[in-house]
């Protein structure tokens, strides 16, 4: 980590809520000055960035990343690789959330662990779910719990796939089993202990969910289901679970084939539920990078596949605000303050004294990203 401090002066600060124009002071990583004017002294190294009415904002925190890569639902040729870190340090995602998805058999969780590492290199902050969409979990020491107590980089569970002609089709008991392990392993890591459930296009939807809530006393807030965007019928379920006390994801990546097979975009989908009323604490949005982005047929088929960006996700944004007539302070909380809530990640997704020095400089009207700030440190820009 550098010993020189970062100043960055003048900047209209979102912490994600709007606060006005201030100066911030970064050192060790963390934000330890926020003020309208700082004056530091002379004893240690200082380089200062003219921010000039940039708006600083939160680096995104990504709740799906498929970081050693994902896909092979047609295949040994449509694995999908890992993700660059050149890529990973321009997105404006500072903090991932990386995931084994359909393929548990040629992808581990030791090579997830070894990507995971390797974005931290570059100064960014990744953690790891232990699983996949296999029921009975895969898991690293073959245990849940022991994955979450013993693993430091393991924040919880997932993702496991319920409603998906590609998961186990779990039952009941199956997956309160999983969700009591990851809350009890989570408690005495001190961690979020979440499990992150992929929804598939089935009718069931969220049924299963409801009845684990229904049959065990388990808060519906240990659940993070994802993809509820896939289709509208999925994602009008939504403010059931949210009032239930759970939350939802929403995924950014898409194609043309899934739009036309009815996938609402993310954008859209934020702002019809933020419309409707719901807390956009209980809303996430999630990139899925580096996945596959398949397209079935009603057999089951596949019939095409993209590869997810995790770029996707500051475009939702920018596309929440200039399409869909957002304000920013109102699409902002669901890449930074409402996943870094959900993961249990109490220094991330914010602009505070003592959070990690982890920002975006975006330019005001276009929000054009400019500058990514990462552990106090400029990576990209600049």
């Amino acid at each position: 980590m550098s010993e020189t401090m970062l100043l960055v002066r003048d900047a209209e600060v979102y912490d994600p809520a709007p606060i006005g124009r201030r100066d911030l002071l970064l050192a060790g990583g963390r934000i330890v000055a926020m003020a309208p004017r700082i004056t530091p002294g002379t004893a240690w190294p200082l380089r200062v960035i003219e921010a000039q009415g940039r708006l600083a904002v939160p680096g995104l925190v990504d709740s799906l990343v498929h970081v050693s890569g994902g896909g092979g639902e047609g295949g040994f040729a449509t694995r999908t690789p890992a993700l660059d870190a050149r890529d990973a340090v321009a997105s404006g995602v500072t903090t991932y959330i990386g995931a084994l998805g359909t393929d548990e058999v040629t992808r581990g969780h030791g090579d997830l662990l070894a990507c995971c590492r390797a974005l931290g290199s570059h100064g960014l902050s990744a953690y790891a779910l232990t699983g996949s969409y296999r029921v009975p979990v895969a898991t690293i020491t073959g245990h849940v719990r022991d994955d979450l107590v013993l693993i430091s980089d393991v924040i919880g569970v997932g993702e496991i796939a319920i409603a998906d002609h590609r998961g186990s089709q779990p039952g009941v008991e199956e997956l309160a089993r999983i969700g009591a392990d990851a809350r009890v392993g989570g408690m005495l890591a001190g961690k979020a202990g979440t499990v992150l459930v992929h929804v598939g296009d089935a009718e069931e939807g969220l049924a299963l969910l409801h009845a684990v809530s229904d049959r065990f006393p388990l808060p519906a807030s240990q659940w993070h289901p994802t993809h509820l965007n896939r289709n509208a019928r999925l994602l009008e379920q939504a403010p059931d679970w949210i009032a239930r006390g759970g939350s939802v994801d929403l995924t950014t990546s898409t194609s043309v084939a899934l739009l036309q097979a009815g996938e609402v975009a993310a954008a859209d989908a934020l702002a019809r539920l933020l419309r409707a009323g719901v807390p956009a604490s209980k809303v996430s949005l999630s990139s899925d990078g580096q996945a596959s982005l398949p397209h079935f047929d009603d057999g089951g088929r596949l019939l095409g596949m993209e590869v997810a960006s995790v770029g996707s996700l500051l475009q939702t944004l920018v596309q929440a605000v200039r399409e869909c007539g957002l304000e920013l302070a109102a699409a902002l909380p669901s890449a930074t303050s409402a996943p870094a809530g959900i993961w249990g990640l109490a220094r991330k997704g914010r602009l505070a004294v003592g959070a990690d020095a982890d920002l975006l400089l975006l330019a005001p009207g276009t929000l054009d990203l400019e500058l990514v700030i990462a552990a106090g440190e400029v990576r990209w820009g600049g």
